[in-house]
Formats: structure tokens, sequence, C-alpha cells
């Protein structure tokens, strides 16, 4: 089998996982990371044997990466992969795709002009739960998610919309077949400069809903979801990769009873499905599991989110002041 030459772009909490893990994948060949932080290039790059940058051009001129994942801030997410998109590197972009969405069309533009992959890091997506679900899920009528977690100064470059809320956007789309009615939405900054909790609701033009709630200034970390449908509802524990399944059954003599089902199926890491998702669909040059398209309309939906809160939040102010 053909290595494919895979390189990381960002190797601080998470990219160093990325690193990692190309070394574990077979068929895959990690030439080499880039962090403008020298110091944190180094130390991966030594402890992993490969070559180690501190610049873009050098990088990418020099170790010759097939494909590579772009794990820095949001805000340099564009420059990253249209450098690697102009030098004909496949790309594997994290969640938020960009900062804006002309920004997300113009990297989909790009790509398929060079016929190349541009994967986005919707990690959840490859959670053995959700890809569970997703096959045994048909009609949900109600979804409630919860995404909750303690505080982090990590990252500080994007509010809770766009670092947690966006993976939920996404696997709602991917459950509900129907284009979005209506959003409303609100928000409050608490720790950071940007909004730390949020609530959206989306209403669907299948009569479909949804309630998104994601906070990170929770005491206790907690990633769930429950589906409900007709005659059922799916619970899914996104940490542990559990799924039950409710029913009400008829029973004679004792009249409605409830049944839970707990399935089982294998579990795996989920950033190791997706990137091994990410090397085959390089190597065959197939498109993704969740592909710029999908990037882009997550990111659609977030900023329309984001609009409510700021909304709202002006709206609030102006009435206190008026008060």
């Amino acid at each position: 089998m053909e290595l494919k030459r895979m390189g990381v772009v960002g190797v601080g909490h998470l990219g160093q996982h990325h690193a990692r893990i190309y070394t574990e994948i077979l068929g895959a060949q990690l030439v080499g990371v880039m962090d403008e932080n020298s110091e944190r290039a180094s130390a991966i790059g030594q402890h992993l044997g490969v070559p180690y940058y501190g610049d873009i051009d050098e990088f990418l001129d020099s170790a010759r990466p097939d494909g590579i994942s772009v794990v820095v801030p949001t805000v340099d997410h564009f420059e990253v992969a249209r450098k690697a998109l102009l030098r004909g590197v496949n790309v594997l972009i994290e969640k938020p795709v960009t900062t804006t969405v002309e920004e997300a069309e113009q990297l989909l533009t790009m790509a398929e002009e060079k016929d190349l992959v541009l994967q986005v890091g919707h990690i959840e997506r490859f959670n053995s739960a959700i890809q569970y679900v997703s096959k045994i899920s048909h009609k949900p009528m109600f979804l409630q998610s919860r995404r909750l977690g303690p505080f982090s100064s990590r990252i500080s470059d994007v509010g809770v919309v766009l670092d947690l809320m966006i993976h939920d956007i996404d696997i709602v789309l991917s459950l509900v077949n129907s284009s979005i009615e209506n959003i409303s939405a609100t928000g409050r900054k608490i720790c950071s400069d940007y909004e730390d909790i949020a609530s959206a609701q989306l209403s669907f033009e299948n009569g479909s809903m949804a309630h998104i709630l994601v906070s990170r200034v929770s005491e206790r970390r907690l990633r769930q979801m429950e589906i409900m449908e007709p005659e059922r509802y799916l619970s899914i524990n996104y940490e542990t990769q559990d799924v039950s399944i409710h029913r009400c059954v008829n029973q004679s003599g004792t009249g409605l009873v409830e049944v839970i089902e707990h399935p089982v199926f294998p579990k795996s890491e989920p950033l190791k499905l997706e990137l091994q998702h990410f090397v085959s669909c390089v190597r065959d040059g197939k498109q993704p599991l969740v592909g710029i398209s999908d990037g882009k309309r997550a990111l659609e939906i977030a900023v329309e989110v984001l609009k409510q809160i700021h909304r709202n939040n002006s709206l609030s102010a102006h009435t206190k002041e008026a008060v």
C-alpha cells in the first residue's frame, strides 16, 4: 500500500493528537509538524521523530505532504487552508471551518477546481454512538442536546457557539432531513469576552424541532442528546458512546410499560476514525463524510445564532438604559 504523506499544522492541545494518530494509521506516514511556537513544534516533532517547522510555507514546500490537518486558531484557518490547496494539498480543517461563510465558499471553490479533498473536523460525526443512531433514526420529532463543562482559558478566540454548539448544530442537521424554518437564540458572557453560555431553538419545515444548550461555565461536564420519535425516544451519551432506546409497550393485564434497550456495537476513538477516513479519502479521491458544504451549512446556522444573541442582548441593554 502506498503511504500517504500526512502533516499537521498547529500541534497544541488537539493538534498533538492529530500528529500522534497519523503515526498509528495504516497507510499513512507523518512527514512533519508545523507550529508558530517553535518550542512546541520542536517538542512534538522530536517526540514523534519527524521534521518540525515554524513557517507554513517552508513546511508545505519541504515536507511535501499529500494531506494536512489544520488545527490552528479559527482566525487562521482560511489562510493556512488556502496555501495548502494552492499547492495541491488535501486538507482536513478543524471546526468551525472559517470565521465567515464567504471564506468557506472560497475554499469550497478552490477544492472543487483542483479536485482536492476538503474535510471539516466535526468529530462527533465519528462518535460510535452517533454513527449507530444515524442508521436507525428516521423520523426525529424533537431533539434536545446539552453540551456543558467547566471554564477553560484554552479556547480564547471564539465563544461557546463556535466552540461547542457548532458540533450539535452539525449533528442535528445530519439527522433532520429538512430545511430550517426559524431560529431563536439567547446567550450571555460570563468569564470571557465572548458568549460563555447559549441556548438555541431550531424549527424545521417538516415540523421537527431542536433545542441546543451549551455552556463552558458549568460545574460538571455533560455531553448528551435525546431524540424523540414516534413511539420511542433515544438517549445518547457522547462521552461513553452509549445509546439507550426507550419504548412504551402494551402488556396484557398491566397496561403501558416502559421497555429500555441498550444496543451493543463496536466503539472506537472518534478522532482516529475521523483521521482514518480522511486518509482513505485522500488515497481513493473520494468525498468525505463531512465535507466543506456541511461545514459551511453548520457555520451559516451558527452565525445566525450569534446574530440572534447579539440582537437580543442589544435590545436588553437598550431596555435597561431606557428604564
